[in-house]
């Protein structure tokens, strides 16, 4: 064996990198936190979700910037609290083949921004991923969001 070569990432590793790369991304929504969103994206991205497609990774910006936790929020002197969302992502199944995967899993959000100031559950949905291996590092190449609780659910299983 050549002490040199450098080991091959095993299926169990592509695992936890690619739900790490999904996890990263749903915080990085949260916080309006667009270069690490960014950064899960390969440079071809496809973002199909319920604004449109977007194609590319500067398309994918203009479009995301301002969403969910990067829309400005004014917070009055003396708040004890803040309005806001999280999503969250379950349920992963990830086929890996070679340096490409692809994914499905479920999300949903919640927020306290609500007239009662309790928590709710806004919306949930599916997303299906399709992802490429780069420089050692998995990127989305297309992310499907199936917002089902919109007009652009899916009516069908996830693929």
């Amino acid at each position: 064996m050549n002490a040199s070569a450098k080991p091959q990432p095993s299926y169990a590793d592509d695992r936890a990198e690619i739900a790490n790369l999904s996890n990263r991304y749903m915080i990085a929504v949260d916080a309006g936190d667009i270069d690490t969103i960014m950064a899960t994206w390969a440079d071809e991205g496809v973002l199909e979700w319920v604004f449109g497609i977007e194609h590319g990774k500067e398309a994918i910006r203009k479009a995301m910037s301002g969403f969910g936790g990067g829309r400005k929020v004014d917070i009055p002197p003396g708040a004890t609290s803040r309005p806001r969302m999280r999503h969250m992502i379950i349920n992963h199944v990830i086929d890996v083949d070679g340096d490409t995967a692809r994914t499905v899993a479920y999300w949903f959000n919640f927020t306290n921004n609500t007239p009662q100031n309790d928590v709710q559950l806004m919306y949930f949905g599916h997303y299906e991923d399709e992802l490429v291996r780069r420089g050692g590092r998995w990127l989305f190449t297309r992310r499907r969001v199936f917002n089902e609780s919109r007009q652009n659910r899916a009516l069908f299983y996830p693929a």
